[in-house]
């Protein structure tokens, strides 16, 4: 266990909810719920003004919308976010070689290993810096957890939402855990919450007073062990710089069940061209094609093959993920389909697939024009229906009223509520769905980067939180906290 408070959480704050706030100036102050709009949809995330009402992430969108029928409801905008993520991870590696990413808005960084911190002080001090250049970079806000774990560091940064910094003194762990509800522990969902309460233990201090045996006892040796751990404060995880990527997939979950085969036959050969631009992004190819398909009884059927190298050419993942389709009975419905790519490398072998396709008298991937565009199935190359283009939330341009998005859409007609990040509050108009002069377009940045703007970044040498590193000890007393 380090001795000093060098592990860093960052957690962005209602981070998907908060991007599209700073993006509209109509909807700050305002509940804002992100996620699938269909009867099926999910929330992703929601804003703290919808958080009151009491929405939540992985909620049934349906029972987001009794509980806030006047929030704003919008379709992700994963490129967008995606942009703000690559901002917000540089800075973090800045700090660290050794920066853990678990998602978009959330990450881990060895502070230690950077020479950013090696004490209370200089821990506080990058910290706060380190918010401060998000704010500056981004337009958003992160809560900051600093502590001598990755656990520790986590539950601080929870205690530090929103838009706050908390550190956890070493030394005044087990008196700052000993109160909390046993779910406040990594590992311990509803399930064993329940079970633990049945045994009569709800706080940390409870299971510590339990001791080792009795939870090995109640929930089987290694969640026993790893769980008795954690309520001694105890854990020793480093922080990891790279995790493998597995595998790379995306999936679509239907409104309506489809029942027509050549629909899901079109919509499988969509989903593999959409994973293939996901490999090429990432530089990578793979071996194994895996198709996913959660019939209208939702039972799952998954289908795999290996191929005989690594590709990210698109016809061979298509005419895989064709095969696998074939031998899946859809008959009642689909509500789920899914393509993946795993045995992951960096390389392909394009002259092994070429091989098989000249033996089978068609022409190679290596014949054909090469383009740095993935070309789209046949289903995707017909005009798309105006309705589909105006996704709420979604950006979009006017030839005569500029920057906008949609606010809402159906029976022929598109609501758009014309604003910038930088405008304030726009005015609403409403166009035909196929007005030839409204075009989607790509969001806007929410932080202008003007030529007198000061670069920010690493901190500069003589800063006294990059001096050299003279240890001390981190000191006593409890968690303490900044705005």
């Amino acid at each position: 266990m380090r001795t000093a408070p060098t592990v860093l959480h960052l957690d962005m704050d209602a981070f998907y909810a908060s991007a599209e706030q700073a993006s509209k100036p109509s909807l700050r102050g305002k509940a804002v719920v992100v996620g699938g709009l269909g009867p099926r949809g999910v929330v992703a995330t929601a804003s703290y003004e919808a958080r009151a009402l009491g929405v939540h992430s992985a909620m049934p969108m349906a029972q987001a919308r009794r509980l806030a029928p006047n929030a704003a409801y919008l379709v992700p905008r994963f490129g967008l976010y995606r942009t703000i993520s690559e901002q917000v991870m540089g800075l973090l590696r800045d700090l660290s070689p050794l920066v853990e990413p678990l998602s978009l808005d959330e990450a881990f960084v060895d502070l230690e290993a950077g020479g950013a911190a090696w004490d209370e002080e200089s821990a506080r001090r990058t910290g706060t810096r380190l918010r401060a250049d998000i704010r500056t970079d981004t337009g958003l806000t992160g809560s900051v957890g600093l502590a001598a774990s990755k656990m520790l560091a986590k539950i601080a940064s929870e205690q530090a939402k929103p838009d706050g910094l908390v550190l956890i003194r070493p030394g005044t762990e087990r008196a700052l855990l000993g109160p909390m509800p046993v779910r406040t522990l990594p590992g311990v969902g509803p399930a064993t919450g329940d079970h633990l309460r049945r045994a009569g233990i709800t706080t940390v201090e409870e299971i510590a007073d339990a001791g080792e045996d009795e939870l090995v006892r109640l929930l089987g040796k290694a969640h026993g062990h790893a769980l008795y751990a954690m309520a001694l404060a105890q854990d020793e995880r480093p922080v990891v710089a790279e995790r493998e990527t597995k595998s790379v997939s995306v999936e679509d979950t239907y409104d309506i069940d489809i029942h027509d085969r050549v629909r899901v036959g079109l919509e499988v050969q969509r989903l593999a061209d959409r994973c293939v631009r996901r490999l090429r992004e990432a530089g990578l190819s793979g071996r194994t094609i895996v198709l996913k398909v959660r019939r209208y009884d939702f039972s799952t059927l998954t289908r795999s093959e290996t191929l005989r190298g690594p590709t990210d050419d698109p016809a061979v993942v298509r005419e895989a993920a064709a095969r696998l389709l074939d031998s899946v009975d859809t008959t009642g419905g689909v509500r789920l389909l899914g393509v993946g790519v795993s045995g992951l490398a960096d390389y392909t072998q394009e002259d092994l697939f070429a091989q098989a396709h000249l033996a089978a008298g068609e022409t190679g991937p290596a014949e054909r024009p090469e383009t740095d565009e993935t070309p789209p199935p046949a289903e995707e190359q017909r005009e798309p229906s105006s309705e589909h283009l105006w996704r709420s939330g979604h950006d979009v341009r006017h030839a005569e009223y500029g920057h906008g998005w949609v606010q809402g859409s159906g029976l022929g007609r598109v609501t758009v509520r014309f604003e910038t990040p930088h405008s304030g509050p726009g005015r609403v108009r409403t166009f035909r769905t196929d007005d030839p002069l409204l075009e989607p377009a790509d969001p806007l940045p929410l932080v202008l980067r003007g030529p007198d703007r000061p670069a920010t970044g690493p901190q500069a040498p003589s800063d006294p939180a990059r001096r050299p590193k003279s240890r001390s000890g981190g000191g006593g007393g409890a968690a303490t906290s900044s705005p």
